[in-house]
């Protein structure tokens, strides 16, 4: 399928190896579990976390030692933030963009990114009220992102 504002399709790129034992990992499911909170207390979000441990401990995929996503880590022990990582990311790409189109006016390449960015994030948004994730009456608003994101 192609894609939605590029005019290009394809899934090319690095794929995850087929699903085998990482026969080098010292680390036992408890300590991994101990790490990913840890590194979420220091305000990680999970995509960094699993970059992280990749780096710097050698485990390719905290799932394939504790049989569970590092976000469901996060979640059951009380530490993932209130809105989505994905949401939040995009919050933060808007929040930037209106900074910058407040001292370029004339930039109309970032402006037509800031309309793709907030029609993303209305999108994602109809998507998370109906599962429940955002409350039923929250609404893209960018002053008040700006001081949540901030």
């Amino acid at each position: 399928m192609a894609r939605m504002y590029s005019r290009k399709r394809g899934k090319s790129g690095s794929k995850r190896p087929v699903k085998k034992g990482a026969g080098w990992i010292k680390y036992k499911r408890e300590e991994i579990e101990e790490i990913i909170l840890k590194l979420a207390k220091q305000g990680h979000q999970s995509a960094e976390i699993g970059m992280i441990l990749r780096d710097q401990y050698g485990i390719p995929s905290a799932r394939l030692v504790s049989k569970k996503r590092i976000a469901r880590v996060m979640k059951a022990n009380k530490v993932y933030p209130e809105f989505p990582e994905d949401m939040l990311n995009l919050l933060k790409r808007a929040a930037g963009l209106r900074a910058h189109l407040a001292k370029n006016k004339k930039d109309y390449t970032s402006r037509r990114g800031l309309e793709l960015t907030e029609s993303k994030i209305r999108r994602l948004a109809k998507y998370y009220k109906r599962k429940k994730i955002l409350p039923h009456d929250w609404k893209y608003e960018a002053e008040k992102i700006k001081l949540l994101v901030k």
